[in-house]
């Protein structure tokens, strides 16, 4: 599944779902490079918590939707590793409302962290990637792409522009052996679903017909499968996660 020299940038990995992907990651022998915002306590865990169960991991702040920033983490990723192998773009933001209410900032605070940071971490990964003619990216998206959802247009329009992004550039860099594929979590126990009120959150799993809120290592095992030498036939797919909420 891995060889044990793969190196893996998860972006978001400070909690939530990125989290829980490089742990999964690291349990293979990944090399984790454990990316964070704001959460440097909470990525020091992380990393602690890898490295405690005899993997490595290495912690990188940056604003994705700075490019000079993520730029800087991308190289120091090359120089000390020389390798990257793996992309999880997982760190994204909600500031939800409805349309008619919605400020210029709200939405452009979404699309840039969500949709442009995306951008600019998978151009300085395919940056290294090129040179090995091999990689696997796999960006993190939500149903709410999938079919939309009110009050949350801004989230809904990164996370759709994120699905089309991913399946134009599954067919850019299929030629240099690397593959891009979507995760569509459904609903899932992260800071964002916490922040939801209890009877708003209850109504909307009585429609899931698994009936229950998924966890973030669920959304995880397919995370790695997709990074993996399992799934090397596989690109520019959407992998909804979502016990059975939307069907497509």
């Amino acid at each position: 599944m891995f060889t044990g020299e793969e190196v893996a940038l998860v972006t978001g990995a400070s909690r939530g779902i990125g989290k829980a992907v490089a742990l999964d990651l690291a349990s293979y022998g990944v090399k984790v490079m454990v990316h964070y915002h704001s959460k440097e306590e909470e990525a020091l865990q992380v990393a602690d918590q890898i490295e405690r169960a005899g993997g490595t991991a290495k912690i990188f702040q940056a604003n994705v939707a700075d490019e000079a920033a993520v730029q800087r983490m991308c190289r120091e990723i090359k120089k000390e590793y020389g390798r990257l192998d793996i992309l999880v773009n997982n760190a994204g933001i909600t500031k939800d409302g409805f349309v008619t209410m919605m400020s210029a900032a709200k939405w452009q605070d979404v699309i840039d962290t969500n949709l442009k940071g995306t951008f600019f971490c998978t151009r300085e990964a395919l940056k290294i990637m090129h040179r090995q003619k091999r990689g696997a990216i796999i960006n993190v998206a939500s149903t709410s792409g999938v079919v939309g959802q009110p009050g949350q247009l801004n989230y809904s329009a990164s996370k759709g522009g994120l699905i089309a992004f991913t399946k134009g550039l599954a067919r850019e860099v299929a030629p240099q052996g690397i593959r891009a594929n979507v995760v569509a979590p459904g609903f899932t126990e992260t800071d964002m679903t916490r922040q939801m009120e209890p009877d708003v959150l209850k109504k909307y799993l009585e429609m899931v017909p698994l009936g229950r809120i998924g966890k973030p290592e669920e959304i995880a095992y397919m995370v790695s499968f997709l990074a993996s030498s399992k799934a090397a036939y596989i690109t520019g797919k959407v992998f909804i996660v979502d016990g059975g909420l939307v069907t497509v």
